[in-house]
């Protein structure tokens, strides 16, 4: 059965509403969240990029069985990955464990972009040496989860009499988001379920040919608004950066460049790709694609500022559709 959750936008809400999301999400019947992991937006329009370790602790304690993943976290450059470990054995811990054990938080991490990555000054790598990067963060973090003193001096990172303290009473999940063949295997064999953004069902067999376990999740933006035209336009405004081509979202270094280079997206191209307005069987049909195409978990993202709007929709209309289909 598949698992529908809700993404927490941080590069369009302060953590004030993020938490009111979440709380909303869990109450309209969405199983898990996920949540960004961003020091920037992607565009100064978007207009929003808080703390996510702060405000997941708020979200632990303003639901109550809700699951929430970061979709996702870098731990390879901005954030030396023993923080990481600190920052999510302590968010385990605050959300606690439902169905027979299971952790409410996951830890998805990915290897970044240079928007959030290059703040500190630092060089940012070539792919092959970032998926490197989060291969040996990903070790250490699980390595520091023993809580046991950990003392590493590897290719990428040192940790001296580092150990942690507060700990849950089972480690977080390390989800992987992977695009292209040798992310997939690097996230195949260093992670405990697969993330990514498209609909890609051979994306989840490259990724269970080299021995990937546990779910696979998915993420959809939709626009939800009362007219479609209107909602193009926020979609537009909001997210046409998730168009751009190749490279460019993972090279660009600020939301100027972003907003520069997506000035080649139009609003035509927005509504060609993105379910957009008030018909449910548009939103159904998208997240449909990804259940068909093997997911177990699919988060859709309201592009633009109307989340209660959007969640309001997805109970009354989408949610029971998609159920009802199976």
């Amino acid at each position: 059965m598949t698992t529908f959750g809700y993404f927490l936008s941080s590069e369009e809400h302060p953590g004030s509403e993020l938490v009111k999301g979440a709380v909303l999400a869990e109450r309209a019947g969405f199983e898990a969240a996920w949540i960004s992991d961003h020091f920037h937006p992607w565009l100064d329009d978007q207009g929003e990029s808080p703390f996510v370790w702060s405000v997941l602790g708020a979200i632990a304690q303003a639901t109550e069985s809700l699951r929430v993943t970061t979709a996702v976290t870098a731990p390879i450059v901005r954030i030396h990955p023993a923080l990481i470990a600190q920052a999510a054995a302590t968010t385990a811990e605050l959300f606690g464990q439902i169905d027979g054990g299971r952790g409410r938080f996951a830890l998805g991490v990915g290897t970044g972009e240079a928007l959030n990555e290059h703040i500190l000054g630092d060089h940012w790598p070539i792919p092959e040496v970032r998926l490197s990067m989060l291969e040996e963060a990903v070790a250490l973090i699980r390595e520091l989860w023993n809580g046991e003193t950990v003392d590493h001096d590897g290719e990428h990172y040192v940790v001296e009499n580092a150990r942690l303290y507060t700990l849950p009473e089972t480690p977080p999940d390390i989800l992987v988001s992977a695009f292209g063949p040798k992310a997939i295997e690097v996230a195949a064999r260093i992670g405990d379920g697969f993330i990514t953004t498209s609909p890609a069902g051979d994306d989840i067999a490259a990724y269970r040919r080299h021995g990937g376990v546990g779910p696979a999740q998915g993420g959809v933006k939709v626009c939800w608004h009362d007219d479609e035209q209107q909602a193009v336009k926020i979609a537009h405004q909001t997210w046409r950066n998730s168009l751009l081509p190749g490279q460019l979202a993972q090279d660009l270094p600020t939301p100027t460049h972003f907003d520069q280079a997506s000035e080649l997206v139009t609003e035509d191209m927005i509504a060609a790709k993105v379910p957009c307005g008030p018909d449910p069987a548009k939103h159904v049909a998208a997240i449909r694609e990804y259940v068909n195409a093997g997911f177990d978990e699919v988060y859709v993202s309201q592009m633009g500022p109307d989340q209660e709007g959007m969640i309001r929709f997805y109970e009354r209309e989408v949610l029971p559709a998609l159920r009802k289909s199976g």
